[in-house]
């Protein structure tokens, strides 16, 4: 008998975050480990009427593809995948890992020129993503390998995963539109003539985004689950370039299964000039390298999820943290303004709760991880 939340799961899934309807075609991306929620996704996408294509490919295969593939295989891009992503209508992917250290050594060249390759898909998924022609939605099924990287056993992580989706409670649509309403409140703030946002902290990190022009968007479910954020991108076409100073991020950042360190970037005139780590430089410096717009920024975000505290080494938590802020070196999201174009999106995660500010036109909106105006998210 499966666990009642992974049934409650994909209904959120099919039914609230991506309202999949009769007749479309909806991609459904994860490896055999998430074959329990990929069953009842796909119940109810059968239920729902639609036609479902499965991605579905041991994590194994990603190894072995780094491992032996040429530079004209790491080049090609499969054009079924590429028709693909013009026809489906709806994206469901499920990250499962078995190994979330399984890329660790792979030559960072090797994952370069994989992404660089990519660049086609992630413009066509944005773009359309943007238009309103595919809805999509990531979410998470815990693994051993995940509650390892959380230092937790397994019943703890999975409580922390479906509780981080309000899935503990009997109606988490229900609570996921309440959440929507107050983060509503902080998004039509920001929406609303805001020129420059500031963050600072108390290792160092003081950061100035130029956001005038730009769209916040208020994010509840309907993209990543769990979710819990407001984000824009900054204007890159300012005469200041859209983003200046330092941020010293407080997390690891995880990228194609590597952790990088005490990461320091440097911007002047939109562009990260400096970078510093404890760890894994090289690679750093390789994927900020990947082309023109890995080394732009194409999101600002503020976590707004309060029912995530824990750092958990999976961005798809961390970056909705409540008391955080994230930025995204490489590609932008069309809906907020922001044009940056990248085969890179590498979020990464600062810490604001332990002496920190948000200040918005000269303003303090937000100390220590908690927001002044209590009609906004909170605990």
């Amino acid at each position: 008998m499966r666990d009642p939340r992974i049934d409650k799961l994909a209904r959120v899934l099919v039914h609230y975050s991506t309202k999949v309807r009769k007749g479309q075609l909806v991609r459904l991306t994860s490896s055999p480990e998430a074959m329990p929620l990929l069953e009842a996704i796909y119940e109810q996408c059968i239920d729902a009427g639609a036609h479902v294509l499965f991605d579905c490919a041991p994590e194994q295969f990603t190894d072995i593809f780094f491992e032996r593939a040429s530079k004209d295989q790491l080049r090609y891009v499969n054009p079924i995948t590429k028709y693909a992503m013009k026809q489906i209508d709806v994206a469901i992917s499920i990250k499962a890992t078995t190994n979330t250290k399984s890329q660790t050594n792979v030559d960072p060249k090797k994952q370069a020129l994989a992404s660089t390759a990519r660049k086609p898909l992630v413009k066509t998924f944005f773009n359309r993503a943007a238009e309103g022609s595919l809805k999509w939605v990531t979410t998470l099924y815990p693994t051993p390998s995940g509650a390892q990287n959380a230092s937790m056993s397994l019943r703890d992580y999975e409580e922390f995963v479906f509780n981080a989706g309000h899935l503990d409670k009997d109606d988490p649509v229900a609570e996921w539109k309440k959440i929507a309403k107050r983060q509503q409140k902080l998004t039509d703030y920001l929406n609303k003539d805001s020129k420059e946002v500031r963050f600072q902290t108390a290792n160092g990190t003081d950061l100035t985004v130029n956001v005038e022009d730009m769209t916040w968007i208020n994010c509840f479910g309907d993209c990543n689950f769990p979710d819990g954020e407001v984000f824009t991108g900054p204007n890159l076409k300012a005469k200041d370039g859209g983003v200046n100073g330092v941020v010293k991020y407080s997390f690891p950042a995880c990228h194609m299964g590597r952790e990088v360190n005490d990461i320091e970037l440097t911007f002047e005139k939109g562009k990260v000039v400096q970078a510093k780590s404890s760890n894994d430089l090289a690679f750093l410096k390789k994927m900020l390298a990947l082309d023109p717009g890995a080394s732009r920024v194409g999101e600002v975000a503020i976590g707004t999820n309060y029912q995530i505290q824990q750092y958990t080494k999976n961005t798809l938590f961390d970056e909705k943290i409540g008391g955080t802020f994230h930025l995204a070196v490489g590609a932008g999201y069309p809906e907020s303004g922001n044009s940056n174009q990248s085969g890179l999106h590498w979020d990464m995660v600062c810490d604001m709760r332990f002496g920190g500010s948000i200040t918005v036109d000269g303003k303090v909106i937000s100390r220590d991880g908690v927001f002044t105006n209590k009609t906004w998210p909170s605990m």
